[in-house]
């Protein structure tokens, strides 16, 4: 009987042990959780499947795994970018004229050597200022994706690849409006990165930034971070803000570098940092993907950036104004003028209307208005749902065509073209007509001609309209560019150009880059 008592009490105890030590071990967590308990707790993030849930460690080891892989690929799509501007400037001696003077250089002779020198040294001397930024690599046929700010005004820009390889590019088109650039390099098969749709990226999303801060010893910094923020906008950074906010860090050098998820997709171009010192402070600006997108593809088709137009004066909408408006919440723009003969004007849209939706669009407010108008191609027709006193209308309005957009902005095919025969040339308009007396004429004019140009040389000057290339009629600078591009390094340039009354024809052959 005592040992049977013995017995249950030793058995007993064995029991009591192995409950209170699963006790323990749950308490602090060291069996794994189940299935279902993961999807219990998995309000936000789920990481692994129902059938093999990952480890703590496992989720780290991933998450880094992710972060080496998406450099890898992304690297080599970004590049380096210099540029540099030709500063000239003339020398000043403001002593030249007294000690060249005959009665001080009679008591102080220089000898004939020294005279002769000071008298050859050059009136206007130059010297190289350069730039530093980045470029992300779009096509693998070298169209480069940067921004205007890292190209703008130069006489040269280069491009250095990951494999060390340098190019001269050239500008394909500017946007300054949008901070938007796109460059091209004479080569293929290159490493483009993927595209992706930062109409669908999240506050808190992880991010990647790629670029070259403050100097190209420092080429394809990686950093980390997440977004911050979207839709960021009066900075007065460029004219069309949406940008994206992150605390990736960014510094000088970066700009036109790449953010991407981490997928290895581009969602933005790194343009601007807020900070005090000019390093980063964890404020960083990039244009969202699907914006330089647009503007990008029309860069490359067209030369120039064609933004739509309804042509009505817009204004935010705060509470006070809400509550004035009888809206339920301060969302939308207020229509505050409509402007005469406008697309807006012809569609019956009223000062105190509301827009509420562009083509089936929620409208944040007049930027975001502002943006979707000037993202959509002019001449096509889009609804737009109005508050209108107490009603709610649809309104259907064929967009026109910025008026401040139809000139086409200077593009590097321009550029480039031009500087091989040393020449600026501009489309013949009605105010050119005038001017040089070119009436029921179509053509390119000469507006500028550099005088150690070959066509300086071969006698064409500002004034002269071109008519004819290689026997190509010339009707304006897109043609001008096309044939020119198409003539090859010491091939024939023969051109029929008109000055004042007189027709006449020159003949060279075409320059090396």
């Amino acid at each position: 009987m005592k040992s049977h008592k013995i017995t249950l009490l030793v058995i007993g105890s064995i029991f009591i042990g192995i409950i209170g030590g699963l006790i323990i071990a749950s308490n602090f967590e060291w069996t794994d959780n189940s299935v279902a308990s993961q999807q219990e707790n998995s309000k936000g993030v789920v990481l692994g499947s129902e059938k093999e849930p990952l480890k703590p460690g496992a989720d780290l080891a991933g998450l880094e795994n992710a972060f080496v892989k998406v450099a890898k690929e992304v690297k080599p799509s970004v590049v380096t970018i210099t540029s540099a501007k030709i500063i000239k400037y003339r020398r000043m001696n403001p002593f030249s004229d007294f000690f060249n003077d005959d009665f001080f250089r009679y008591f102080f002779r220089q000898p004939e050597n020294r005279r002769d020198r000071d008298r050859q040294l050059p009136e206007e001397e130059e010297f190289r200022q350069q730039g530093l930024g980045s470029g992300v690599i779009i096509s693998s046929d070298g169209y480069i994706i940067t921004n205007n700010h890292v190209i703008k005004d130069a006489d040269e820009i280069t491009v250095l690849t990951i494999d060390n390889k340098e190019y001269q590019a050239e500008i394909i088109g500017a946007d300054a409006k949008t901070d938007v650039a796109v460059i091209k390099i004479d080569e293929k098969n290159l490493p483009a990165i993927r595209l992706g749709d930062s109409d669908k990226i999240e506050v808190g999303q992880l991010v990647m930034a790629v670029g070259n801060p403050f100097s190209a010893q420092l080429e394809h910094t990686v950093t980390h971070g997440i977004i911050s923020a979207k839709g960021r906008s009066n900075f007065q950074l460029a004219q069309y803000e949406d940008f994206i906010q992150t605390d990736a860090a960014i510094n000088p050098g970066n700009s036109g570098g790449a953010l991407v998820n981490l997928r290895g997709e581009l969602i933005g171009i790194n343009t601007a940092i807020i900070s005090g010192s000019g390093g980063n402070v964890g404020i960083g600006f990039a244009i969202p993907v699907n914006m330089a997108r647009h503007v990008m593809e029309m860069l490359i088709d067209k030369g120039h950036v064609v933004r739509g137009w309804l042509g009505v004066m817009i204004q935010g909408i705060d509470d006070e104004m809400a509550q004035a408006l009888d809206l339920e919440e301060a969302r939308g723009a207020l229509v505050a003028q409509v402007m005469e003969d406008s697309p807006a004007e012809k569609a019956g849209f009223k000062t105190e209307d509301v827009i509420l939706e562009f083509d089936g669009k929620d409208v944040r407010d007049q930027t975001h208005l502002t943006l979707m108008i000037a993202s959509t191609e002019p001449n096509k027709e889009v609804t737009f749902k109005v508050k209108r006193g107490d009603r709610i209308i649809n309104i259907d309005a064929v967009l026109g065509e910025r008026p401040d957009d139809k000139e086409v902005a200077t593009t590097s095919r321009e550029a480039k073209s031009s500087e091989k025969l040393g020449i600026k040339v501009e489309t013949l308009t009605s105010d050119l007509e005038r001017q040089y007396g070119y009436e029921n004429e179509r053509g390119v004019v000469v507006t500028y001609v550099s005088r150690a140009s070959i066509a300086y040389r071969e006698g064409i000057r500002e004034g002269d309209l071109i008519k004819e290339i290689n026997r190509k009629q010339v009707k304006n600078v897109s043609d001008f560019n096309d044939i020119l591009d198409a003539i090859k390094p010491n091939g024939i340039v023969f051109i029929r150009l008109r000055k004042g009354d007189d027709h006449y024809y020159v003949s060279f052959k075409m320059p090396k880059e």
